[in-house]
């Protein structure tokens, strides 16, 4: 098949359907042709986790999935960590929770970690220095995961007495790099730096921290440029068919995708702008 000729993204800067929440732990940048960065905002403590933060994930879930975001990159602040998991000086609020309050307290911070995931639109982490416990569950929550050279992740958990179902890190880890090494890092706890995180498909590529950022705004503006709903049914094709085994489910899901997207306005847009040698004008309507 002829290789579609490269398109420029046409989302406006100003999100449509898009409030600016406020928030205190996490930072949101709306960059050009939709593209949206959202920062994990507490440097001074290696950007960890709080229950606020865990409230916040849910809050920018909320305010971005019905905005025309082209794209979300997920970043830690600073030059430290992405994200170091639950900050320690505030683990004591956990153990003295009752189990009501602790199962309401995970499901926030599960619905906070499924709000970034099931965002209809691809996410993007570029993640340096330390991605642990609830960190890596953040990283494994994005679509694509580009690392730094001082990227190293941890499933911290058992170290603190818990286990590695937390945050939809067991489903996750174990799709990516298969059971018998989700395992491994599972229960020894210990590092996977960034060449080997890439050597197992824990993360796509290594890029040079320098041009992490870069890399990452224009791997999301490449992806901007394409079909706004092509790239929606594509996620939700890739995302719920991970969830079922059966091929003819799998097939059921493709067929209504591409029978709606057929339809849309984009698609002979797509093919006239294809045929003029020209950047196609996706309206994603």
């Amino acid at each position: 098949m002829t290789e579609m000729a490269e398109t420029t993204a046409t989302a406006p800067a100003t999100l449509r359907n898009y409030v600016p929440p406020e928030l205190e732990t996490l930072k949101l940048d709306v960059l050009d042709h939709g593209v949206v960065v959202m920062t994990v905002n507490r440097p001074d403590r290696m950007n960890s986790q709080t229950v606020k933060m865990f409230e916040e994930f849910n809050t920018v879930g909320y305010a971005l999935r019905d905005s025309d975001a082209r794209a979300l990159i997920l970043r830690g602040a600073g030059e430290r960590a992405f994200c170091a998991g639950f900050d320690l000086d505030e683990i004591d609020v956990i153990t003295t929770m009752g189990v009501r309050d602790f199962l309401q307290f995970q499901e926030l911070a599960t619905g906070g970690m499924s709000g970034i995931r099931h965002l209809p639109f691809p996410v993007i982490a570029a993640i340096h220095g330390a991605a642990a416990g609830g960190g890596l569950a953040l990283a494994l929550a994005a679509d694509i995961r580009l690392v730094a050279p001082t990227a190293k992740f941890s499933a911290a958990f058992v170290k603190l007495g818990l286990s590695v179902g937390e945050l939809g890190t067991s489903w996750q880890l174990t799709r990516l790099v298969g059971p018998g090494r989700a395992a491994e890092i599972a229960y020894t706890a210990r590092l996977v730096h960034a060449e080997e995180a890439v050597r197992i498909g824990l993360a796509n590529r290594l890029v040079p921290s320098a041009e992490l950022m870069d890399e990452a705004i224009a791997l999301g503006s490449r992806i901007a440029s394409n079909s706004p709903g092509g790239i929606r049914v594509s996620k939700r094709a890739l995302q719920r068919n991970q969830e079922i085994s059966s091929y003819a489910a799998a097939s059921e899901i493709e067929n209504r995708g591409q029978t709606m997207l057929a339809r849309s306005p984009d698609m002979p847009e797509a093919l006239a702008a294809f045929r003029q040698k020209r950047p196609a004008r996706f309206t994603g309507r």
